[in-house]
């Protein structure tokens, strides 16, 4: 059997024995973790006389500093940490040790008998790398403490068993194209869980395992830095680099761990732009509009981003006042643009000398110039089959109106501008003179009219005549001259009146006149009377108005209500129009204010009646009324009255109604109700005394009815007998008959004839009638029974 011994002393952190003997042993010099007793001499005693004798021990004391285990043990059972024991110890079973502190009872167990300390489970010092405990020996059977408890530590040694790793997996980074050697790039750091302080586990060294010979990393700090001069972007551009770090300073059998890192070339301005042609041809109509583009051109650059940025210049040739160019900033080309108009005619060829030039350029870089460059542009100007150009923007023509057919109006010219020079073909564009007023030569442009103008149906004539080479439009504007062909009429509609009572040279009313005509100047109308009227005159003010005035006073309405007075109005211009016009003056009455109260018996009437649209509404009104009346009288002849009998099966007493307005307290000979009770009664003639008969009716007596007869043939009887009677009632009068026959078996059962007592009645009858009088007859007879007894 081996045993492992660990003994601090003095200096010493720890030792390894390993005794080999059979069976078991124990390490005689009782080397352990607690104790580093040392063996001294006895004073007075010599070496020679210590080799001849047994020596002894001086008493160890209760004193230990440190256990040292190793992580990640891997041997079978509990580890074996180390020894507890104590000089009262006589190993009688007499002493027990007892531990306390971190891990105490779980990660680490005492044996309370021997002492001996081990770990229950595996243990991992990146978790935790020491544990401070606490032991004491007690006495187990008086429990009396025969050593002191004293603290110790257990600490975990570390062994090589975590790997470095890099904060990321995978780093980006870039560096400027064309940078010297050992231009730095970035720094990646790796870290390892294990022991820095102890042994070489944590110690890391950087190795780079792809990117060579681009790129190199130092072994100590990672940083990783470029391996060859003047890499150029254009070349390539992304690299792709793997760093290892590893670990026991890089020895075999360490371990490690790796990362990437994605290194991307960034662009310079070294390279500069180049036309991939020496000159380039273009071409654009004659009719290309200022500020069109002609073409594009564009020059190559490496470079990318900004230092891939242009600019495009005219240097000179003779079409530099002509063409332009511009830059388009998104796709780094040069547009050529018209600058001004072009003229196939006058020049068919132009040249320029273009420069283009880097926006941005790089002092550092400048050796590898010029950032510029030039070309030649050569621009040709094609044909364009043009239409007719007209000398003016428009013209303006005047003609008078009332022109006959066929009078010129003006003439329009238009050339062909051309080299052929072609003819030019007129005509006038009918949308514009859908009337057909106009008409033009199409050999010379003479514009003259189809029929005669009228200026006051229209004013100005606006139309377009077509040189028909390409229709080409060309305004042509006609004015129309005004003729005076039309004479001054009032102004307005004049309602004049006149009072009775008006005074000789009074004033009734003041007029105006208008011309549709346009005036030369202004118009200038005259007024005057047709004819000498006797009762009023007409004094022209001269200012295109004119006052009537009366020459006479004393009017009278009912000898004349209304004079008509004829007035001419006459104009100014050439030929002179005029025109008559009447004035129609009502006579009215007036009081002394001159304020017209009425004018004639129509006036007042008009005044004082209702409109048309007020006498339709009363009307319309008066109608609905009468209708109403009508509709309602209709409805309270077709109401029908209650039957007085509802039921024929009805055998109660019947209830005659009476719905007859009588005469009055004295009218007793009416009606005689008995008449309706009996009808073996006779009726007398009895006349009412409140009507006077007519003539007198002879006798008549009705006829008897028999004895049993029918109900229904009673009244029809008595309907006859009333309907041949003279002396009946009026007609609005309303006869009901009631009677009740005498044709039942039961007889009447009306308590009007029934006798005072009902001792004389018999009620056996009444069960032999059938079911509907089972429960009267019960009731009857059972009274009577009672009553016997």
């Amino acid at each position: 059997a081996s045993l492992d011994c660990c003994v601090s002393l003095g200096l010493f952190n720890y030792c390894y024995l390993r005794l080999t003997s059979r069976g078991r042993t124990k390490c005689s010099i009782m080397l352990n973790f607690w104790s580093s007793a040392l063996i001294r001499p006895v004073p007075g005693i010599s070496t020679a006389e210590r080799d001849g004798r047994t020596l002894h021990r001086t008493k160890r004391g209760w004193m230990w500093n440190s256990f040292f285990l190793l992580e990640e043990w891997t041997g079978s059972g509990k580890q074996y940490v180390g020894k507890l024991h104590s000089d009262m110890d006589t190993e009688d079973g007499s002493v027990k040790y007892v531990l306390t502190g971190d891990g105490a009872g779980t990660i680490f167990e005492i044996d309370e008998k021997s002492g001996d300390i081990h770990a229950t489970r595996r243990l991992d010092r990146e978790e935790k790398s020491s544990y401070t405990l606490s032991a004491k020996a007690i006495n187990k059977t008086s429990g009396q403490v025969l050593e002191r408890a004293s603290d110790f530590i257990i600490k975990i040694h570390d062994i090589n068993d975590n790997e470095p790793k890099f904060s990321k997996d995978t780093y980006v980074a870039s560096v400027p194209e064309m940078s010297s050697i050992g231009a730095f790039v970035m720094r990646v750091t790796a870290t390892d869980a294990d022991d820095e302080s102890y042994g070489n586990s944590a110690k890391l060294v950087y190795s780079i395992l792809q990117g060579q010979p681009y790129f190199s990393v130092e072994p100590d700090t990672g940083v990783i830095r470029t391996a060859l001069p003047n890499m150029i972007r254009e070349n390539r551009e992304h690299y792709q680099v793997v760093i290892q770090a590893k670990d026991m300073a890089g020895q075999m059998g360490g371990l490690s761990g790796t990362a990437t890192v994605n290194i991307t070339l960034l662009d310079v301005n070294n390279s500069p732009p180049r036309f991939p042609h020496s000159a380039y041809h273009l071409s654009t109509p004659e009719s290309a509009e200022v500020g069109s583009s002609v073409g594009r051109i564009k020059a190559n650059d490496a470079d990318a981003g900004v230092n891939a940025e242009m600019w495009y210049s005219v240097l000179d040739g003779d079409g530099q006042d002509v063409f332009s160019i511009v830059t388009d900033a998104t796709s780094q080309e040069g547009v050529i643009t018209v600058k001004k108009p072009l003229d196939y005619e006058s020049k068919r060829t132009y040249s320029l000398r273009v420069q283009v030039t880097n926006t941005h350029v790089d002092p550092q870089f400048g050796h590898l110039g010029p950032f510029s460059d030039t070309a030649t542009v050569r621009i040709a100007v094609t044909d364009v089959d043009e239409p007719p150009v007209f000398g003016r923007s428009h013209y303006i023509f005047e003609v008078d109106e009332n022109a006959p057919p066929g009078s010129s109006v003006g003439t329009v010219s238009a050339r062909d501008p051309d080299a052929t020079n072609h003819l030019v073909k007129y005509t006038i564009d009918r949308h514009t003179d859908l009337e057909r007023l106009f008409n033009i030569n199409s050999n010379n442009g003479t514009i003259s009219t189809l029929q005669a103008l009228d200026r006051e149906t229209s004013k100005w004539h606006n139309i377009s005549v077509l040189a028909t080479e390409i229709s080409e439009h060309m305004p042509v504007f006609i004015k129309v001259q005004d003729v005076n062909d039309n004479a001054p009429e009032f102004a307005m509609y004049y309602e004049t009146f006149v009072c009775e009572n008006a005074k000789a040279g009074e004033l009734i009313q003041t007029i105006s006149a208008v011309d549709t005509d346009e005036p030369v100047i202004a118009h200038q109308f005259v007024f005057s009377l047709s004819t000498v009227n006797p009762n009023f005159t007409i004094y022209d003010n001269e200012d295109n108005t004119a006052r009537i005035l009366t020459r006479r006073g004393g009017f009278s309405r009912h000898e004349m209500n209304s004079y008509l007075l004829p007035v001419v109005i006459s104009d100014n211009d050439y030929p002179i129009q005029s025109s008559t016009s009447t004035l129609t003056v009502r006579v009215c009455a007036c009081d002394r204010s001159r304020n017209v109260q009425t004018c004639s018996t129509e006036a007042l009437l008009l005044s004082a009646g209702l409109s048309t649209g007020a006498l339709v509404a009363i009307l319309l009104c008066i109608i609905i009324l009468l209708m109403i009346v009508v509709l309602f009288a209709a409805l309270r002849r077709q109401k029908k009255k209650e039957p007085l009998i509802i039921s024929k099966e009805d055998v109660r007493d019947n209830v005659v109604s009476y719905n007859d307005e009588g005469g009055g307290e004295e009218d007793t000979q009416a009606f005689d109700i008995g008449t309706l009770r009996n009808p073996e009664v006779i009726d007398t003639n009895k006349m009412r005394r409140d009507i006077i008969p007519e003539m007198l009716f002879p006798f008549r007596r009705i006829s008897p009815i028999k004895d049993n007869t029918d109900v229904r043939d009673f009244i029809n009887c008595r309907l006859q007998d009333n309907d041949s009677d003279p002396t009946a009632p009026p007609y609005d009068s309303l006869a009901t008959y009631a009677y009740e026959g005498n044709g039942s078996l039961a007889e009447s059962l009306s308590s009007l004839e029934s006798s005072a007592t009902e001792g004389d009645q018999d009620f056996d009858y009444l069960s032999h009638w059938g079911p509907p009088f089972k429960k009267l007859a019960d009731m009857y007879i059972g009274k009577e029974t009672q009553r016997e007894t």
